[in-house]
């Protein structure tokens, strides 16, 4: 993995980062405040010997002191030294317990000895430390008392008297902040790794690239009013969305020049990824580029494209596939452009065996010889076979992805299916791209809000039954373009 893909890794999962660094500095700032304070006081002593000789005897007399310096700050934490400390104040405790609270120290090349005690009590560090070192100064002058009697020939003195301090040694609110934050930083990293690593979902064009060799025809920018208004056509004509549309609409003509076929299959691999809303966009795309689209909802099992658009819905498709009524009487005009819907109809009971009938490919013909383009929106992959027996009848297939909804698993066996088929996979489509972030499409989109751009309304069912005009002029044009002439209905 190069540092490009951590980096985006790090930047992806920021919010779990940040949040864990926050947790980190407030349980470091917690623990701070709970942890009783401990006072550090400390005294010094300095060593040397009592004679007074020559200057070569007060050389040798200093050597003698710095080698033994070391030895009398060990001697420090025997019980030898810290049992009358605990006898003179009374202390509830042991020499060994004690020494774990004295500390002993001396510099080099000095005669310096340095005694500190940690305690919770100010006042009590700072006794104990002097009482430290006085029975230190007592220890040493028995302990180099010559044998044959007489003084002995070293001598300690408190140079720095013990003094309570002012303030706590520990705890050391910056460092149980510095230690927090650390801490957390490093646990939302790790998590940001794992939550990678366990994390299947699609959120990008570069999880894609492992998964198929299919080009990504297109990216569909997210928009939140989606759900409620999933038509372009009733937002702004500028809006990301709406290009998003245009740029597949171009794509798609650049991956199936070389077709013969007119027809694209439009499926994704589970539902929810937004495949109808998306097959019917593009049909509207199309037909604004002024060509002759007719747009069929496969989908008979729960199909969309009725309700997206606002049309009837009960006699469509499997009522042309079971004869009850021709094709030609039962595609519904749309818009002002020349797009001819096909909704579902009934729902039968055998949606497989009527989409993979020879009804369906004759259906399939006609409408290609009548129009410049036909969108087919057609149920998910993985769950029915519905797609499976329709995409061996199509030209193409584009398949549908949803953003942080399909997980990789679930499109490697949805592209497997089509192959399983032999389906011409013209290319993957991107849908619900967040617009910023690190997930965005690399694609720009220069687009502007116009107050005065307004949506385009189709032709309603209404003022077709209200209007003999309209209903004569748009069944002459629908049977001009069934006939296969090159002329366009008048606007």
């Amino acid at each position: 993995m190069e540092l490009r893909q951590y980096l985006l890794i790090l930047r992806r999962n920021w919010i779990v980062i940040v949040t864990l660094v926050l947790v980190g500095l407030l349980v470091g700032g917690f623990t701070a405040i709970m942890t009783k304070p401990v006072y550090r006081a400390a005294t010094q002593l300095f060593v040397a010997t009592q004679s007074s000789g020559s200057v070569q005897d007060l050389q040798t007399g200093n050597s003698f002191i710095q080698a033994r310096v070391s030895s009398y700050v060990k001697t420090a934490l025997t019980p030898t030294v810290l049992e009358p400390v605990i006898a003179t104040l009374g202390l509830d405790t042991t020499p060994q317990q004690l020494a774990k609270r004295v500390t002993a120290s001396s510099d080099l090349s000095t005669v310096l000895i340095s005694i500190a005690v940690e305690d919770r009590s100010p006042v009590q560090a700072a006794a104990i430390a002097q009482a430290v070192a006085n029975s230190l100064i007592v220890a040493v002058d028995r302990l180099e008392m010559p044998t044959n009697g007489g003084d002995s020939p070293v001598k300690i003195s408190v140079v720095t008297p013990a003094s309570a301090p002012l303030a706590p040694s520990s705890p050391n609110m910056k460092i149980y902040l510095v230690v927090g934050l650390m801490a957390g930083l490093a646990l939302g990293i790790v998590a940001a790794l794992l939550r990678t690593t366990l994390d299947s979902r699609v959120r990008s064009e570069r999880d894609l690239a492992p998964l198929t060799s299919s080009p990504v025809l297109g990216g569909i920018a997210f928009d939140a009013d989606a759900t409620k208004n999933p038509l372009v056509s009733n937002g702004s004509a500028h809006s990301q969305r709406a290009e998003s549309f245009r740029q597949l609409r171009t794509n798609l003509q650049f991956a199936h020049v070389s077709h013969k076929s007119k027809t694209v299959l439009v499926t994704s691999s589970l539902p929810g990824e937004g495949k109808s809303s998306t097959a019917t966009n593009l049909a509207i795309a199309i037909a604004e580029s002024g060509q002759s689209v007719a747009l069929v909802d496969a989908d008979l099992r729960r199909p969309m494209v009725a309700k997206y658009l606002g049309l009837e819905g009960q006699a469509g498709l499997t009522t042309a596939l079971i004869g009850q009524a021709d094709v030609q009487d039962l595609m519904q005009p749309w818009g002002k452009n020349e797009l001819h819907v096909l909704t579902s109809g009934r729902i039968p009971p055998n949606p497989s065996e009527l989409l993979g009938s020879v009804e369906m490919k004759l259906l399939i013909d006609r409408l290609e010889q009548a129009f410049d383009a036909v969108i087919i929106d057609a149920p998910p992959l993985l769950p029915v076979t519905d797609s499976a027996v329709l995409a061996q009848q199509v030209g193409g297939v584009l398949l549908v992805v949803g953003c942080h909804t399909a997980k990789r698993p679930q499109i490697e066996k949805a592209i497997s299916t089509l192959q399983l088929v032999d389906a011409d996979v013209l290319g993957v489509v991107l849908n619900r791209v967040p617009t910023k972030g690190p997930d965005a499409y690399s694609y720009s989109y220069y687009g502007y809000s116009s107050e005065s751009s307004k949506p385009v309304t189709r032709v309603s069912d209404h003022a077709i039954e209200t209007n003999p005009v309209v209903e004569v002029a748009t069944r002459d044009a629908f049977d001009d373009i069934l006939q296969g002439r090159t002329s366009r209905r008048a606007q």
